[in-house]
């Protein structure tokens, strides 16, 4: 038993992850003076790239190690106008090298990886996939036939061990919507399990929309440090935040090896420029991916978030379309009966408890209730409407968790577990309120999310769970959220009851 709980983590959401100042050793990071091109910090690993050690190659041309003339026609081409990372293929010390280039203000941060031989090849071998999975997602005509197919095509194209779709919810808890994985290999099965949103905290999240993906290739790599420490352009911390080679976390790389997992990706799924889910790719070994495999995923990203947000228009203007129709019809039938609580609170399909989906309404005029469906007895409403007089409501009253607002309304949640009121005249005690039964849930959640941190006795250093062991709890005294569609109808509705009364009509 239990009731929802908020899982987000201010402490995890408030680490400065954007400015770890380490690298994972997969890649090069070098930045570099925007006027002059030359060397201002670098990962250590550089030394290894350019034969030299850091300290003799800060403050020199780059152009001394590599082909920049590509790099200045791309800064000149783009000037000021871009602030996305734009891919480009450079020489270094005569080694073929790809890379992705950062516009700052100040500086140019260059990614450089190795150019994977087999990559030339690789996006020539999975183009037919590519178009398939594309075609499949866009004749896919709702989000669980997206997911499924994203899953499984991306499973296809990049190899890994299992991967698994989830989306979140208003408290951004993740549940796990698709899953397509290797079956007996150590990863568990997750799906319809939910992960506390302190596993992806908000500034986690906030990285998301800044890189399409997330690629840890191997759990176990040695961080690289950035040299000098300080950037000398803004004299702090060099802000790594859309660098696809930036460290990770201690805690997550721990979470990680708690999961049995070695390497993985997480691709970002997108609705109204905001994170709607994510795509968690795991391998049980470590696995990198290619320069050209990680854009398909980033294609498909794309494609994924554009499909999802047509198919979440087209069912939010259903919804708001029949609910418009719904409103004009029981407006026109108050008109039509010249009576206000008979237009609302008939017996026919029309009428207020069909409109809000609820499981009762009541119309509290003069201290006296009329009543249609199932609502608490009249002590309740008395002593709920002085409560909410209280309270000054002058438009809405809404919750979908009385019980935990209103300690009186616990007896009565299996009836009255949700609430919507609308003051008619508050001062006078004249509400009109719309009650939803209890909806009990029971959450599967992926480990006990109360465990999801583990703070040392030092209160400093934390470790995630040990166990994402299904964790099942029983969620009490809630019903369906309204939506805001509903609560626009509820407020339309009571513009209209307060101009119907003000015109001489009486309620009853």
């Amino acid at each position: 038993m239990g009731k929802k709980k908020n899982y987000d983590s201010e402490f995890c959401g408030s680490l400065p992850l954007n400015h770890i100042n380490v690298i994972q050793s997969y890649g090069y990071l070098i930045i570099l003076d925007k006027q002059s091109l030359d060397i201002l910090q670098l990962s250590e690993n550089v030394a290894d790239l350019l034969e030299k050690p850091v300290q003799e190659l800060i403050n020199k041309p780059f152009s001394d190690h590599a082909d920049v003339e590509a790099l200045k026609k791309l800064q000149q081409r783009f000037n000021e106008n871009i602030s996305n990372k734009v891919p480009l293929a450079i020489s270094v010390k005569g080694t073929k090298m790809q890379s992705l280039v950062h516009f700052k203000d100040e500086y140019l941060i260059l990614e450089l990886e190795k150019w994977d031989q087999s990559s030339e090849r690789s996006f020539t071998n999975v183009f037919e996939e590519v178009k398939y999975a594309i075609a499949a997602i866009e004749q896919a005509g709702d989000i669980e036939t997206v997911s499924r197919i994203a899953v499984q095509e991306l499973r296809k194209l990049t190899g890994f061990d299992g991967i698994m779709m989830y989306r979140f919810d208003s408290d951004w808890n993740g549940t796990v919507i698709a899953e397509d994985k290797v079956q007996g290999q150590g990863l568990e099965n997750y799906l319809g399990h939910t992960f506390p949103a302190s596993d992806i905290p908000k500034q986690a999240r906030q990285l998301y929309l800044k890189n399409t993906y997330r690629l840890i290739p191997d759990r176990d790599f040695e961080p690289v440090r950035l040299y000098p420490v300080i950037n000398p352009k803004t004299n702090a911390f060099i802000d790594l935040s859309d660098c696809n080679l930036r460290g990770v976390a201690a805690v997550h790389l721990e979470y990680l090896k708690n999961m049995n997992v070695c390497a993985s990706m997480s691709i970002r799924v997108t609705h109204n420029g905001e994170l709607w889910g994510l795509i968690a790719c795991h391998h049980l070994t470590p696995l990198y991916l290619s320069f050209e495999l990680c854009g398909v995923c980033e294609l498909l990203s794309s494609v994924v978030s554009n499909k999802i947000t047509s198919i979440l228009y087209k069912q939010d203007f259903e919804l708001k379309a029949g609910l418009q129709k719904q409103q004009t019809a029981l407006i026109a039938q108050v008109y039509a009966k010249n009576d206000l609580l008979d237009g609302l609170l008939n017996d026919s399909e029309c009428n207020l408890m069909e409109v809000f989906n609820a499981g009762g309404v009541v119309a509290i005029q003069d201290g006296m209730p009329h009543v249609i469906g199932d609502v608490p007895d009249n002590a309740f409403l008395e002593n709920f409407v002085l409560w909410l007089q209280n309270k000054n409501i002058e438009k809405l009253f809404v919750t979908d968790e009385l019980p935990a607002e209103y300690d009186e309304a616990l007896p009565y949640s299996r009836i009255a577990s949700g609430v919507l009121a609308i003051p008619v005249d508050g001062e006078q005690g004249d509400f009109i309120m719309c009650f939803r039964p209890e909806v009990v849930q029971t959450i599967k959640w992926g480990g006990d999310p109360n465990q999801a941190i583990n703070f040392e006795p030092d209160r400093k250093n934390y470790h995630p769970r040990n166990s994402f062991k299904l964790w099942q709890q029983t969620v009490h005294n809630t019903a369906v959220a309204w939506n805001r569609h509903e609560l626009e109808i509820a407020e339309n509705m009571r513009s209209f009851i307060y101009e119907y009364t003000t015109k001489g009509r009486q309620i009853n």
